[in-house]
């Protein structure tokens, strides 16, 4: 029955698709005069008339997507007052771009014959931001009934606290500051893996304290999106990242109101919206399908990853296309480097290669200007009529003049394999004239992956020497190399230039050899934990060192304020 309602629904739209675009067409046309001539009530009043008609077609052939972006559009269309002023602008210009995308989409679905209204999500959003209006939240499309939820918590081991009212609020401020590096790293879209990593591991601290409270369920639940997200490796877009935002002020709660802010249950728009991103993983693991199994619901067959990738083609071009075009200008880029090597090498340096390599950088720089990077484009020619002007002089370059070329070339190459993640963006087109930090020397970056990997190795290593001295009955043999290997990594952080790193790490290791190693009597489980909480922040912030994006300087203070709550 599924299958004959699904044909149906396609040849009902097969009957209407040309109607649709022509009406897409017309509701464009009429923008497009209203925005020539301000006065023009009758095509302002066109457009929306056009919109409510493109609604009603979308209501008989179930295009919950297209009916909703209708009805946001005409409210958009009918907030534009006859005669509107330049500030008006941004509502017409996110009309006109809701309708591109509108058109776009009938031509996805026409395609691929399956509605995803998610995926028109970010456009309706943008209508109503436009408007001053609260965004949908990403589960909009997303119906369950949350009212009898299942335990979230059962699948999650949650060691029992045990400690004073000083310590709850001790540990209810560090997994709230773990809580927002985490928010942090996100919104300025830093490390993924790490955000994703402090977002579990502060759940799973906030779980803890809440003791079987009614909001513990909440931070389970939590706990598993973002264990989910981390193995499915799911992005944070806008959507979550509001998401985010809202559950921090739950955090807020548990540090300045205490355990009676735990009592209380979490909104059902919430829990829908954590349960959606299960729904959405695809996810086939235990802990996942233990939930959706209890609302009826199985894993998403068109999981993130795959929306993702459709959203891209619907949005714009792919991160495959711009990933062909940046690897096209590389081998271009490549060859010019080939060609720099032979003359500072001086192996048969021929005056006719400088001729051949500014040619080189010209065909380059026709084709940045195609791509609107301008700035690029013009080191490109600048360095290419340098070259015209030593085969002129009847000259190699000297070695200086080699360097500053060679110089300029890795710039423009640097700028373009940032195309992929940048996109082709005047954010990309700036990084021709930006210097080169000094930690993006390519032997100081050889340095960073050798300290970076040693160091993870040592972290490693302390957390499992840790793990067999409290199993061990604290038997100290399992510590006794762990101050001299972690002071080696010391060196290395002082080496790259990491005073900050290599400071957390030394009142780690002193902290080892006084409470640990030195101490006649066996730790505290708030020294250990918060030892724990120390090594965990340093791994994560070791794992952005030796990478292309900044250090994350709030996982270091993380650490900082888990050794500075037990005096360590």
């Amino acid at each position: 029955m599924v299958q004959s309602s699904l044909a149906t629904k396609s040849q009902s739209f097969d009957l209407v698709k040309g109607e649709i675009e022509q009406t897409i067409k017309q509701a464009e046309s009429s923008l497009e005069r209203f925005q020539e001539n301000r006065e023009s009530g009758e095509d302002l009043q066109n457009c929306v008339d056009y919109l409510n008609q493109l609604r009603g077609i979308f209501i008989l052939v179930e295009l919950r997507g297209g009916i909703l972006l209708c009805q946001e559009a005409v409210a958009m269309a009918n907030d534009v007052p006859v005669g509107a002023n330049d500030d008006k602008n941004v509502l017409l210009t996110t009309l006109n771009s809701a309708l591109f995308i509108l058109r776009r989409y009938v031509e996805y679905y026409h395609r691929e014959r399956e509605d995803h209204p998610e995926l028109l999500l970010p456009v309706i959003n943008d209508l109503r931001e436009a408007r001053r209006e609260k965004p949908y939240p990403e589960s909009c499309f997303f119906e369950i009934d949350v009212k009898e939820r299942p335990d979230f918590c059962s699948g999650i081991r949650l060691p029992e606290f045990e400690g004073s009212d000083e310590d709850y609020e001790i540990l209810a401020r560090r997994m709230r500051l773990t809580f927002q590096v985490a928010l942090l790293g996100v919104l300025k879209e830093r490390n993924d893996v790490v955000n994703k990593r402090l977002l579990g591991r502060s759940a799973r601290g906030l779980a803890r304290l809440c003791q079987g409270a009614p909001m513990g369920q909440m931070w389970c639940l939590l706990a598993t999106v973002a264990d989910t997200m981390l193995d499915r490796a799911m992005v944070f877009n806008k959507a979550r990242k509001r998401m985010l935002m809202r559950i921090e002020r739950y955090a807020r709660e548990v540090v300045y109101v205490g355990k009676v802010a735990t009592a209380k249950d979490a909104p059902d728009s919430l829990i829908r919206d954590l349960v959606y991103l299960l729904y959405r993983s695809g996810s086939g693991n235990p802990e996942v399908t233990n939930v959706l199994s209890a609302f009826k619901l199985t894993p998403a067959e068109f999981p993130d990853s795959m929306l993702e990738a459709h959203a891209r083609r619907l949005y714009g071009p792919g991160s495959d296309v711009l990933k062909s075009l940046s690897d096209a200008l590389q081998d271009e880029l490549n060859q010019l480097k080939d060609k720099l090597d032979i003359i500072e090498r001086g192996i048969e340096p021929d005056l006719a290669e400088l001729s051949s390599i500014a040619d080189a950088l010209e065909r380059l720089a026709s084709i940045l200007v195609m791509l609107d990077l301008q700035k690029l484009a013009s080191i490109s020619r600048e360095e290419a009529g340098k070259l015209r002007d030593w085969e002129k002089d009847n000259r190699l370059p000297d070695d200086e003049e080699l360097y500053r070329l060679a110089d300029s070339v890795l710039g423009v190459e640097d700028a373009v394999m940032q195309i992929v993640t940048r996109g082709i963006t005047s954010e990309t087109d700036a990084l021709a004239g930006s210097q080169r930090r000094r930690e993006e020397s390519v032997y100081l970056r050889e340095a960073l992956f050798v300290v970076a990997d040693e160091a993870r190795s040592a972290l490693t290593l302390a957390k499992r020497a840790i793990t067999a001295f409290i199993e061990s009955d604290y038997d100290k043999l399992h510590l006794a190399n762990l101050p001299v290997t972690l002071h080696s990594i010391w060196g290395g952080l002082q080496m790259v230039d990491d005073p900050g790193a290599a400071d957390v790490l030394a009142r780690v290791a002193a902290s080892i050899q006084d409470r640990l190693l030195d101490a006649r009597e066996a730790p505290s489980n708030q020294v250990l934990e918060a030892l724990a909480d120390a090594l965990t922040s340093l791994e994560y912030y070791i794992e952005s060192i030796g990478n292309r994006e900044d250090r994350n300087p709030d996982l270091l203070k993380l650490a900082e304020s888990s050794l500075d709550d037990v005096g360590l």
